[in-house]
């Protein structure tokens, strides 16, 4: 498992899930919405954290620049 994903795109996907589980925890995302939107802040979170997305291996994106460290 190769990262593929770079600085930009992973804080974007944090800030995502941020306003996610803040939109939840406020009620403004209630019942199957509200628990959607958690699995898909809890998607992209951990895909954050390990800096690896496999849906972008499948579209064959790389958005790690090529002179960071492996």
């Amino acid at each position: 498992m190769k990262a593929n994903m770079g600085s930009t795109d992973r804080g974007l996907r944090l800030f995502v899930a941020a306003i996610l589980v803040g939109l939840f925890f406020s009620s403004v995302l209630t019942g199957a919405l509200g628990i959607v939107a958690l699995v898909v802040a809890t998607v992209l979170t951990l895909t954050t954290l390990i800096g690896f997305c496999p849906l972008y291996t499948l579209l064959g994106i790389n958005t790690r620049s090529p002179l960071a460290k492996r």
